[in-house]
């Protein structure tokens, strides 16, 4: 049982990332985010089918997704993601330069991170928990100009989701679920959910803040415009 839970959470990060990274990047050419959301969705595919398989540590899977996985959180899922909703919130228009020199620093970072994993030790997850703390700090803020907007179904969402991340972030590295077993199938299964429904609530209110943005560079009255304009669930 728990490992078909663990393949639903996982399949559902997958569609999440997919789908939703391809409409960033179709619907809103934000590749900062979109391709975030994709790479996560092709992590989440590595780590299914590593997990189906029962593949073994010397396996390229398993380094694979040690590297997807530190490459998104110390600046993909974090840095990255802030650079992409800044551009709803403040009107950010990163250049190419920033683009590629972000993903470059992450890769870098994450190579890092992942093959020196055991030398750096705590340190190294002191620092995963410091980017998700900070960055859950700027969700929080997002959350709240959502509802300054008169976005408040979807701010209540945007907090509820990061809520749990704090939770998934909180525990990754430093405490056990009890009762979990030895490859942590339970901490997998909450923290994929948590990851796509985190993805799914970005995408919506970034959706619904893009439409707002609009009605307002048009000059007309946002609190006369449908709320939920441009902020189909998929």
């Amino acid at each position: 049982m728990r490992d078909v839970l663990f393949a639903a959470a996982d399949i559902w990060m997958i569609a999440i990332g997919s789908i939703c990274g391809v409409k960033f990047i179709r619907g809103h050419h934000n590749y900062l985010i979109g391709l975030e959301w994709i790479i996560m969705a092709v992590s989440g595919t590595n780590f299914l089918i590593y997990g189906v398989t029962k593949s073994g540590t010397d396996s390229p899977m398993y380094h694979i997704a040690f590297f997807l996985d530190a490459f998104s959180r110390s600046i993909g899922f974090t840095l990255i993601l802030v650079l992409g909703l800044l551009v709803v919130t403040h009107g950010y228009k990163p250049t190419t330069r920033v683009e590629v020199g972000a993903f470059a620093v992450a890769a870098i970072l994450g190579l890092l991170l992942s093959e020196f994993a055991e030398e750096i030790g705590t340190p190294g997850k002191v620092f995963f928990l410091i980017t998700a703390l900070a960055t859950s700090g700027f969700l929080c803020y997002f959350a709240w100009r959502l509802w300054e907007i008169g976005e408040r179904a979807h701010a209540g969402w945007v907090a509820a989701a990061t809520a749990l991340n704090v939770v998934v972030a909180s525990i990754y590295d430093f405490w056990r679920i009890p009762g979990d077993d030895a490859n942590h199938t339970l901490f997998y299964t909450l923290a994929l959910f948590t990851w796509g429904l985190a993805m799914l609530v970005i995408y919506r209110a970034y959706a619904a803040f893009a439409a707002h943005d609009k009605r307002v560079d048009a000059g007309l009255d946002p609190a006369a415009a449908s709320p939920v304009q441009g902020a189909e669930i998929l």
